[in-house]
């Protein structure tokens, strides 16, 4: 390493008023793991739409030099064609074609006019080597985890004769596994000459990926640390993002006494006719009011069906045991039931499941609780603007105004609007599907002293995290669960990472 392969200099990009990026200086040496990390809305994609050419010349300011030459990019096929690939979070795969047509799409292997299958199939036999995936190319892309998917998007990427390889959050759809094969095959393509570009929220493995690091905050470049010289620390990168030290990541609540059982499970069993199998098995829990109850486990362990199978059941499992909800049986044929009798679930599947992306934010945030803002049948849409601007300003949605399409906001955003929209139900119980995943660490912040402040005001709240640091963080008591079942009760104090794998892993 040490040859610039990448400058990006003085860049400015400008929506409608709004300046995303302004004066940003990037810079890349060839062969190295460059990582770009920074808040939601600090730049890092507008920047990298910038180079791939999504944001084409002469819709910002500055210049772009690659391998020595000053490029132009005026399209997506211009920035492939100097050899700069781009991978979004979002696969950009065809689930119902093969491995091998989704390889070599828009890259056709063609004799003459035609497109030679054969060959296609065998180069794309080569592709999947060198990302280490054992597959038959034939397979339908649908048929394969989102980690194989994974691989195949870099396979197809390799098939562009890629020199700079771009991925945004290639590891957040992805368990922990296929989030460590996929670094490994990252420092293997670092060997074999290529340079990556990896933005990502997860500091853990930027510290263990990354030769340099750059972090954007607001729009501007603020530094860039190096590994070698020992930069690259979890405080250190914290520090530069959010403008101010975080000495404890999870903020401290005064000590609190809890009160009655809100939610009692006895025996609680939910079966998927579907898998032919149990989601949760005599599960017995209770969370007090004033409470966060943390629920870990790997996945695939019952976490997120045990929340559903309460939550009014939507996925229709066949239930069987007691569920109290302030020392009263209850039982819920819908998820109205529940909302009706003060629980609340935020999915971890904000996207798809738990927010309406074409509307704004204040659709959004009533959209749970209707009733609330009608009369005789009709929204009242005064009182609509009124109750959003309060959730807007208690929950620190950055947005211009609640006519904002929430499609258009940063994804940390977007979860205080997903949280906003249940606690505008009041709620007692309030369960969190992965309260944090996909954002970063200073919304990560913002959104834990919401927590608090909630059960500071004798809200309850059930927890499910897959970040082990998080549920030991801000939970008071922790279940482990694994195949369903509750594995173990650790009160915070006697919990630690060993423990609860131990547990998880039974």
């Amino acid at each position: 390493m040490g040859e610039t392969i990448l400058e990006m200099k003085r860049i400015s990009k400008e929506f409608i008023g709004v300046k995303a990026l302004s004066d940003v200086n990037f810079k890349v040496k060839k062969g190295e793991i460059h990582c770009l990390v920074g808040e939601n809305g600090a730049g890092k994609s507008t920047l990298m739409k910038v180079l791939s050419g999504v944001y084409p010349h002469g819709t910002y300011e500055g210049e772009i030099v690659f391998e020595g030459q000053t490029q132009r990019f005026r399209t997506i096929k211009d920035s492939v064609n100097a050899g700069i690939v781009i991978i979004y979070q979002e696969l950009a795969l065809f689930p119902d074609l093969s491995v091998y047509e989704n390889i070599f799409a828009g890259n056709e292997v063609k004799r003459g006019k035609l497109v030679d299958w054969n060959q296609t199939i065998v180069k794309s036999k080569e592709m999947l080597r060198k990302v280490k995936l054992d597959v038959n190319p034939e397979t339908l892309v649908k048929d394969l985890g989102v980690g194989k998917q994974q691989l195949v998007e870099i396979a197809k990427a390799l098939s562009k004769d890629v020199k700079l390889l771009i991925l945004d959050e290639p590891t957040a759809a992805l368990n922990e596994d296929d989030s460590e094969n996929l670094l490994q095959l990252l420092r293997e393509l670092k060997n074999q000459g290529i340079t990556c570009i990896m933005i990502s929220h997860k500091l853990k493995e930027v510290i263990s990926i990354a030769d340099s690091a750059t972090v954007l905050r607001d729009g501007r470049t603020i530094c860039t640390l190096d590994a070698d010289k020992g930069e690259i620390t979890e405080n250190a990168i914290i520090k530069h993002m959010v403008g101010r030290e975080l000495s404890d990541i999870y903020p401290k609540r005064a000590s609190s006494s809890f009160g009655e059982r809100v939610l009692e499970l006895v025996d609680w069993s939910a079966y998927d006719p579907r898998l032919g199998r149990h989601v949760a098995k005599d599960v017995r829990l209770h969370v007090r009011k004033g409470e966060i109850v943390g629920i870990a486990g790997l996945m695939g362990s019952g976490r997120t069906e045990l929340a559903l199978s309460l939550f009014g059941n939507p996925k229709e499992y066949r239930l069987q045991g007691e569920m109290r909800l302030e020392g009263k049986a209850v039982k819920f044929s819908h998820t109205s039931d529940a909302i009706r009798s003060g629980m609340a679930y935020v999915t971890e599947d904000r996207k798809g499941n738990g927010l309406f992306l074409a509307q704004d934010i204040k659709s959004n945030i009533t959209a749970a609780h209707l009733r609330a803002i009608s009369s005789k049948g009709l929204i009242n849409h005064n009182e609509e603007v009124k109750q959003a601007l309060e959730y807007k300003q208690s929950m620190v949605i950055k947005a211009p105004s609640v006519e904002q399409l929430v499609g258009k906001l940063s994804g940390g955003n977007q979860q205080k609007v997903s949280i906003g929209k249940w606690l505008f139900t009041e709620p007692k119980l309030l369960i969190l599907d992965e309260p944090t995943r996909g954002i970063d660490v200073g919304a990560k912040f913002e959104i834990y002293s919401i927590m608090n402040e909630l059960i500071a005001r004798g809200m309850s709240i059930i927890m499910i995290s897959s970040e082990l640091g998080e549920v030991l963080g801000m939970s008071d008591r922790i279940y482990v669960m694994a195949g369903g079942k509750i594995k173990g009760e650790l009160p915070a104090d006697q919990a630690n990472q060993e423990n609860i794998m131990q547990l998880a892993t039974q």
